[in-house]
Parts: C-alpha cells; sequence; structure tokens
C-alpha cells in the first residue's frame, strides 16, 4: 500500500459533490476485472481531522476483505480538516454494493464528514451529463469522440446549443447516428431560455459548458442544485472581450493557457479544476496560435472531466478544490 500524508496550505477547493455513481471502465495501471473475481473501489472522505482515521479507514476495508491499492491523503496546516481518496480492491460477493455503503456510511457518521462518496465502476451507473454549446465546435467534437472511444466514462443526454447546426453537418451526423438528441434553443439578450434548459437537464447529473458562449444566470445555477464544470482561455495576461486569440497574438504574448472551472454566479472565478499551458513564440502565426490556444482547452476540459468521474476533486476553503 502506498500512503502519502501531504501537509500543505496551498491546493485548490469546489463546491458541490454529485453524489451518483457510474458504470464500468477501467482504472489506468491494473487489470480488468473481467479477469478477476476482485473489483475496483474508490472511495473519497473529508471530515474534521482527528487521530485514528487512517486506521479506521483501512480497518474498514480489510474487515470485508479489501485490499488497498493505494491512498493519497491531504491534511492543511493549522486547520482542522482531513482529506482522503483511496483506491482498492475487494470480492463483491463478500461485500457486497448495499454492505459497502453501510460500512462507509457508519465510518461517515463516526468522524462526522462533510464528503464521503464510494464507486464501484463496474457496478455502479455512469454519470449522465448534459453538453451545452455555442458555435464553436472544437471542445463538443473531442468530448463525442472521447465518449464514442470508451475514453469518457459518461452517459451523455444530450447536447444544447444557441447556434443552429444544419443538417448535413458532422457534429448533427454524429449525435443521429448514436442518438443522442440535440436541442437548438435560440437565446437573446432578454431570454436565454434557462427554464427550457433546466427541463431538458433534469436527469443529468451534471453539466459541461463546452465554449457555450451564455452566462448562466444565480437562478439557474440554484434551481439546477447540482456541478455545472466550465472550459475558458486562460491567455496570459488576460484579455476580454472579441476575439481574445487575436488580443493576445496582436500583443505578443508568450505564454497561452486554459482554465477548467466549476461554475458560480460571479463569472469566470469558480473553483478551479484544471489548468494547462503552452508557449507561444514570434514563429507563430495567428492560425498556429489559435490552434495550440483550442487544443489546450480540449485537453484541459477532458482532464477536468475525468478527474471529476475519478472523485478526485474535493472541496477546500471558500473558493479552492483538492484535487488528488
Amino acid at each position: 500500500m502506498t500512503l502519502t500524508r501531504r501537509v500543505s496550505s496551498t491546493i485548490p477547493h469546489f463546491v458541490g459533490f454529485a453524489k451518483r455513481s457510474f458504470k464500468s471502465y477501467n482504472l489506468p495501471g491494473y487489470p480488468s476485472s473481467s479477469s478477476s473475481s476482485l473489483t475496483h473501489g474508490i472511495h473519497v472522505f473529508h471530515c474534521p481531522d482527528q487521530v485514528g482515521i487512517v486506521a479506521k479507514l483501512s480497518e474498514c476495508i480489510a474487515s470485508r476483505g479489501g485490499n488497498i491499492l493505494g491512498a493519497d491523503i491531504f491534511v492543511p496546516e493549522k486547520k482542522n480538516v482531513f482529506y482522503s481518496r483511496s483506491e482498492f480492491v475487494f470480492d463483491p460477493v463478500k461485500w457486497p454494493r448495499e454492505q459497502m455503503d453501510e460500512d462507509f456510511l457508519n465510518l461517515s457518521k463516526l468522524f462526522g464528514a462533510a464528503t464521503s462518496v464510494v464507486r464501484v465502476p463496474d457496478i455502479d451507473p455512469k454519470f449522465k451529463i448534459g453538453i451545452l454549446a455555442s458555435k464553436q465546435d472544437h471542445c463538443l467534437v473531442d468530448l463525442l469522440y472521447r465518449w464514442q472511444e470508451g475514453r469518457l466514462p459518461v452517459d451523455i443526454t444530450c447536447v444544447i446549443s444557441n447556434h443552429e447546426r444544419g443538417p448535413n453537418t458532422h457534429v448533427l451526423r454524429f449525435l443521429q447516428r448514436n442518438k443522442i438528441p440535440y436541442h437548438y434553443l435560440h437565446t437573446t439578450k432578454e431570454n436565454k431560455r434557462e427554464e427550457e434548459i433546466l427541463e431538458l437537464v433534469l436527469d443529468t447529473d451534471f453539466l459541461v459548458l463546452a465554449r457555450y458562449m451564455q452566462i448562466l444566470s444565480g437562478h439557474f445555477l440554484r434551481t439546477y442544485g447540482k456541478d455545472v464544470i466550465n472550459i475558458h482561455h486562460g491567455l496570459l495576461p488576460s484579455f476580454k472581450g472579441g476575439n481574445p486569440s487575436k488580443q493576445a497574438f496582436d500583443a505578443g504574448v508568450k505564454l497561452i493557457g486554459a482554465t477548467s472551472h466549476f461554475v458560480t454566479e460571479e463569472l469566470d472565478s469558480g473553483p478551479i479544476i484544471e489548468q494547462m499551458v503552452e508557449r507561444v513564440s514570434h514563429r507563430d502565426n495567428l492560425l498556429s496560435f489559435v490552434q495550440k490556444s483550442e487544443n489546450l482547452e480540449r485537453q484541459c476540459l477532458a482532464k477536468a472531466i475525468g478527474s471529476y468521474c475519478e472523485l478526485r476533486v474535493l472541496p477546500y476553503e471558500e473558493n479552492r478544490t483538492v484535487v488528488f
């Protein structure tokens, strides 16, 4: 068992935690459970810090015949809070899923946990997500192809856009072929169609904004009540308004980036999940500059969704995240 106890006050935080788990994909570096009677599980825990938490977590898993493959612990300096994420294998015959929930619930009560979530990828249903997009396709197309290849462990319930796509576009053809509903909702300043969007995403576990160029209101976020993950450029220094890539290119920046974060009422200021950067130079023209920026956005959004689905993201302080 690999166990690291990290003591730091510099690691990030987030808002809600979708409680629903999802179905089967193999954890990187581990054999498929189809070749063994053992199944993989993941447990995350967030509670006030005290002596004996790690011992009790280990005892809970070991007492049911489970074996911890790896554990990551974070206890911020001078803060009475404990975070952990454990990966383990177990025999589902000896430790039924319902019993596992009960065992971890008892631990949660014992330590007064704010978060205690367990997921068994081979047993639990996948997260259901809705994707919102505008005119730009690069992030949307990337997510669709990752999903098709089994590299995005979610079920896409619908794609919603304020931009109309013709019936013969590659996105529409892909969605029709895979029976994913597409909803075009024309928006104006006076009507963002939020009530209709809320009806369409009732059955989702979280939402992804794949370059959706509309601001979601506080009413929408409160009514939806679950997490919304966004992606935007992180051009350094920051450029706002129309055509930020052109602004940054003209200013001769040497470093560009992308940021994926949770959506809050404060525009583009929600808790950060993932950030990526890349150097550009005088040798780049505007086309290569934009291509590099869009590629970062694709990678950053996919990485953030993967981290979220693997239960790697936990709330920390007011506007930060712990990302294991």
